[in-house]
């Protein structure tokens, strides 16, 4: 299966259990791939033919600036919901998201979750 990919995208947001997190905030760091049939779009080179990557970005966007969540499960299941429900196209999605500067006492280069969904599971 083809796949759209967007990797290492930055957002500074408020998800987190501790209280400091959801009002200090914090860098996350957020990869897509968007599995769906990309031979239209190879033939006809054409973008009603794919799913606009750019759209992707601005949604994950719009749910960082418009939402605390206490866990980062929660914020990729969202994540994957509102691209899957949006961009009926797309037939599974992996969504992973990275918090680097998670409070925890050692030394670490991030922690994370990686969820995988489907379409026909909407």
């Amino acid at each position: 299966m083809d796949k759209i990919v967007l990797r290492d995208m930055k957002f500074y947001g408020y998800h987190g259990v501790l209280p400091e997190e959801r009002e200090k905030g914090q860098n996350f760091y957020i990869d897509v791939e968007a599995y769906l049939d990309l031979r239209r779009a190879g033939e006809t080179d054409e973008l009603e033919d794919t799913v606009d990557y750019s759209k992707i970005y601005d949604i994950i966007k719009y749910i960082n600036e418009n939402n605390k969540f206490r866990l980062i499960e929660t914020f990729a299941h969202i994540i994957s919901r509102e691209i899957l429900s949006t961009f009926r196209q797309i037939d599974r999605i992996v969504v992973r998201v990275r918090k680097p500067e998670a409070p925890i006492e050692g030394e670490f280069k991030w922690v994370g979750v990686e969820i995988e969904r489907f379409s026909n599971e909407l």
